[in-house]
């Protein structure tokens, strides 16, 4: 429950945004200050843009001094900006959310009104979404794929945009994997669940910053990082295999001792044969380096992301 003077700090990752950066900051202030009770602050992450948006959210800052800016030293991605914001909130709730306006400002409020409720992580739960084509198939595809391969449960049909409670998000942010799927991570973490139903709108100025590589390998590291059903599946199709080679190894052996001269395979069965087996060995071999390329990722321990500058936010590491 929150208290009468409650702190909401909300965490939006900038990446070339300049287009609707300015609309995005009026709708933010509009949506949180009908907020009552609540002391906010929007943080907003810098995450090595190329065009004005770190000009304008300076300027936004400068006008108002409830938005924040960090700025990282270069562009990192969509997770490890996040994770920056993240790990520079300081409030009774944190809230986050893209900075492209898919996701409505307007819905935070009902965010708060759930976790007054007594919810520790909200999630904002898409029903509907603008994107068409192949990229919105590979979206909705990719969801219900990682919902049967998930070896535990994950809201399907949520993204990054969520309210975590003080308690919840202490635990988040002491999660430090190099491959980061957020959405999972919120699951992992428990805590009382609480949801808020929305129809996902369209970009409201400019193209899509993740490509269409970028959601694949974040598709990845959502698959490889919280599920072992591909190994599973290799181990359970080479048991198979392995078993219909033993039974038609065995037919050949009793077919030739039965009197059959002509048992010799044709070219063509052998070469299906090998190209099937051979592509199975190296799609095994594919899984694992790609669980083994993350452990590698996990024993260097690089940082997730470099901040060069901050302005309206302290150091989480400084002291107090």
């Amino acid at each position: 429950m929150s208290s009468p003077r409650s702190r909401l700090d909300v965490v939006v990752p900038i990446f070339n945004e300049e287009e609707l950066l300015a609309e995005l900051s009026r709708r933010l202030a509009a949506a949180l200050d009908t907020l009552d009770g609540v002391a906010w602050r929007v943080i907003y992450v810098n995450d090595g843009s190329r065009d004005r948006s770190l000009e304008l959210a300076l300027a936004q800052a400068k006008l108002d001094p409830r938005f924040a800016v960090l700025e990282l030293s270069r562009n990192f991605g969509h997770q490890s900006a996040l994770t920056a914001g993240i790990a520079h909130a300081d409030a009774d709730a944190v809230v986050l959310i893209d900075g492209d306006l898919q996701d409505p400002p307007e819905l935070i409020p009902k965010l708060v009104a759930a976790w007054r409720g007594g919810g520790e992580v909200v999630l904002a739960v898409r029903t509907a979404r603008a994107e068409v084509g192949m990229r919105g198939f590979l979206l909705r595809a990719f969801h219900r794929v990682f919902a049967w391969l998930s070896d535990f449960p994950i809201q399907a049909d949520s993204g990054i945009f969520c309210l975590l409670d003080r308690a919840a998000h202490v635990e988040l942010k002491g999660l430090r994997e190099s491959h980061r799927f957020l959405p999972g991570l919120q699951s992992w973490i428990g805590f009382k669940r609480a949801t808020v139903e929305y129809e996902r709108g369209a970009r409201a100025a400019g193209v899509p910053k993740q490509t269409l590589r970028r959601l694949v390998r974040y598709a990845l590291d959502a698959l490889f990082g919280f599920s072992y059903k591909p190994l599973r599946l290799m181990t359970i199709a080479g048991i198979a295999i392995s078993a219909l080679g033993f039974v038609l190894a065995l037919f050949f052996v009793i077919w030739r001792l039965t009197g059959n001269e002509r048992a010799e395979m044709g070219f063509t069965t052998l070469v299906t044969l090998v190209l099937f087996l051979g592509g199975v060995q190296l799609v095994a071999i594919g899984l694992l380096g790609e669980y083994l390329g993350r452990i590698y990722d996990e024993v260097k321990e690089r940082p997730l992301y470099i901040v060069r500058r901050r302005f309206g936010v302290d150091d989480p590491k400084a002291p107090r």
